[in-house]
């Protein structure tokens, strides 16, 4: 997989969920489905995009005992979605049963990334709400290289810290990036952001970007410039 643009779809039905697929009569966007569309419509939502042809990513970000969510998985796992998440803080033994539970009978698997800590978290925050005292980006690496050795293929992080996760965990591991905003654009309740073209200069791999496209005049226009400014 290459470089691409992840639309997150955080619409709370069906019906708005396709009011706003239907406007993409050419490219069809790599599409995010989150808590509130999949927990308001259920499988039968992912089934029906992925029918559409959209590639998915279900952002569930499972957090449990390593049992649990291996279990999860394994009914996750025939959804034909692209990528899927859970939360590093679940322990590598947590994802490390979660991969087990992924994988298909005949070897293959969505890939599986590990969120570190949410572009929502500051520092500040960190310290005070989660009592964790280390600088934000030594425990995004940890969290990386943790999902590392136990087999994941990526993780979702800030833009800020793309780069670096590359330089400590190669190249081939993937960064799935929330927090982007167009450089005209509101941020919204995000604390940590970057615009698309300072996403691809420092390295993500996949930008995920919701209000930008989805509350656009024109989400169609709003989505290309997103393209132009990430991939192209």
């Amino acid at each position: 997989m290459g470089k691409d643009v992840i639309v997150a779809c955080d619409f709370a039905s069906a019906a708005q969920t396709f009011a706003f697929l239907d406007k993409f009569t050419g490219r069809k966007p790599f599409v995010k489905i989150g808590m509130e569309l999949f927990y308001a419509e259920g499988p039968a939502i992912v089934k029906e995009i992925k029918a559409r042809g959209h590639k998915i990513f279900l952002d569930l970000k499972l957090h449990d005992i390593p049992n649990t969510v291996k279990k999860a998985m394994s009914v996750l796992r025939n959804l034909d979605v692209d990528i899927t998440n859970l939360h590093a803080a679940g322990t590598k033994a947590m994802m490390e049963a979660a991969l087990e539970g992924l994988t298909r009978e005949d070897g293959t698997r969505p890939l599986l990334i590990a969120v570190t800590q949410l572009t929502s978290t500051d520092q500040e925050s960190m310290e005070r709400d989660l009592l964790i005292k280390e600088p934000i980006d030594k425990v995004v690496m940890h969290y990386a290289q943790t999902a590392k050795a136990a087999g994941l293929d990526g993780i979702v992080c800030s833009p800020l810290e793309a780069g670096k996760v590359h330089d400590t965990c190669g190249n081939g591991f993937l960064t799935v990036t929330p927090g982007v905003r167009f450089a005209d654009g509101e941020v919204g309740d995000q604390k940590r952001v970057m615009t698309p073209a300072q996403a691809k200069k420092i390295g993500s791999d996949y930008i995920v970007v919701g209000r930008p496209i989805t509350a656009a005049a024109d989400p169609v226009a709003a989505y290309e410039r997103c393209v132009a400014e990430f991939c192209d």
